[in-house]
């Protein structure tokens, strides 16, 4: 199981008002800047649609093994950007990742 691949999802909502100008720089430049990290494939922005849900959007990545997936989380580019836009910006989370049933 060791050698599965992983997807890392998260929902959460922001500050910003829903869909508004600062929201989708927001967007945007994340995926500018987690999507260019070594060992990201995949990397997918989502607008939520449900009301079975207040989060308001989602990320999704897949990571080819769970030594890309650790390196992710320990790669300078994502520390800095945790702590300087996700921590600041982000109002709330739910955050998931699972090996890829294959």
């Amino acid at each position: 199981m060791n050698q599965a691949s992983i997807k890392h999802m998260v929902v959460f909502s922001l500050h910003a008002s829903k869909d508004s100008q600062e929201a989708e720089q927001f967007l945007k430049s994340s995926v500018q800047e987690l999507a260019a990290i070594s060992g990201v494939e995949q990397f997918e922005v989502f607008h939520q649609v449900s009301t079975k849900t207040d989060y308001d959007y989602g990320f999704s990545m897949v990571f080819a093994d769970r030594a890309a997936y650790e390196a992710y989380n320990v790669h300078p580019v994502h520390t800095h950007y945790v702590a300087e836009r996700w921590v600041k910006e982000v109002s709330r989370f739910q955050e998931i990742d699972l090996m890829i049933f294959e």
